[in-house]
């Protein structure tokens, strides 16, 4: 299966059996919809009610970046795979505090683990990251301590700020970054985190849209009125292995710089040569492979997010208490 990320502007329709965009030359590109798995649009794309249909039937996720190439929002289809009985205890789990809480400590557990395990992967390469290794080691201790969910994502933002902090001493270029900010990103960092984000919180609604699982019912965040809210709770505990690295390592290479970016008014935002080199970078990188070591074979990156997934049913239906995702390698 593959993930197809279109800039060019055009139209996107049905022809015969594949989705075919047609751009304003007259150029088209054909999609064998019996090989996508979702499609990213980043260019001006018309789209008719019939090619949403079509989409649709074949259970295919568009995901809509705009002009600046910040992610908009997702067409989600209508849900294939439907469980009344797994509904019904995601939203008991979310209800009881006490359950509600209990995963969500799994995921600041392995969220805040896993950016801990990037910390010492530069400490072996030289890099001044000692203070904040040991401040989030402290910040950790009272994940378990804490009473309710509100007071937990108090925690996971402190360990969050004190890693956002270390940058700084990770990435080999000059920088100005000291926090993070969102609505609109204020300069490069910010602007690839919001980006390489996005990228991965689709991914995970991509996967999520794969099981039986409701995306608007989280445990972490508040289920809001307008998100996939359990997009964002599955994506912390994957964005220190996919999306922090991926920024690391194409800084560090120099593939990225500050040529890339262009400032307008308040907010920053990626040429959009940058944006393609990034999500090159990014479909490698969620095809990448480690030996799993309860399945005994190797799985990719990718399908770790869908492993994810399986094992919050598990938890959810009573079979096995989940345990967050941990990097081991």
């Amino acid at each position: 299966m593959e993930s197809y990320y279109l800039f060019s502007n055009g139209e996107l329709k049905r022809k015969d059996n594949v989705i075919r965009l047609t751009a304003p030359d007259g150029r088209f590109k054909d999609l064998k919809v019996e090989m996508t798995r979702e499609i990213f649009l980043f260019g001006e794309v018309d789209l008719n009610t019939k090619c949403l249909n079509y989409i649709g039937q074949l259970g295919i996720p568009v995901h809509i970046f705009n002009y600046y190439g910040f992610y908009s929002g997702s067409y989600y289809p209508r849900e294939a795979n439907v469980s009344g009985e797994l509904l019904v205890a995601q939203v008991m789990h979310y209800a009881d505090e006490a359950k509600r809480h209990e995963i969500a400590v799994q995921f600041v557990e392995s969220a805040s683990f896993n950016i801990l395990r990037n910390l010492r992967y530069y400490r072996q390469r030289d890099k001044d990251v000692d203070a904040a290794m040991a401040e989030i080691k402290l910040l950790r201790k009272r994940i378990t301590k804490t009473a309710n969910v509100q007071e937990l994502m108090g925690i996971e933002g402190n360990i969050r700020k004190v890693y956002y902090r270390a940058w700084q001493a990770i990435i080999n270029q000059e920088i100005d970054f000291e926090k993070r900010v969102k609505r609109p990103p204020d300069n490069m960092i910010n602007t690839l985190i919001s980006y390489v984000n996005s990228l991965v919180y689709s991914s995970c609604l991509t996967e999520i849209y794969k099981t039986q699982l409701d995306p608007a019912i989280s445990y972490l965040h508040s289920a809001g009125e307008r998100r996939f809210s359990l997009c964002l709770d599955i994506s912390e505990v994957f964005k220190p292995l996919i999306a922090d690295r991926l920024i690391f390592s194409m800084l560090n290479k120099n593939i990225i710089t500050e040529k890339d970016f262009e400032r307008e008014a308040n907010f920053c935002y990626m040429k959009k040569e940058a944006r393609q080199k990034i999500l090159q970078a990014y479909d490698l990188r969620m095809k990448e492979t480690v030996k799993h070591r309860e399945l005994a074979r190797n799985v990719s990156y990718r399908h770790l997010i869908r492993l994810e997934c399986y094992k919050l049913i598990k938890h959810l239906m009573n079979d096995k208490p989940y345990e967050g995702f941990k990097i081991w390698w």
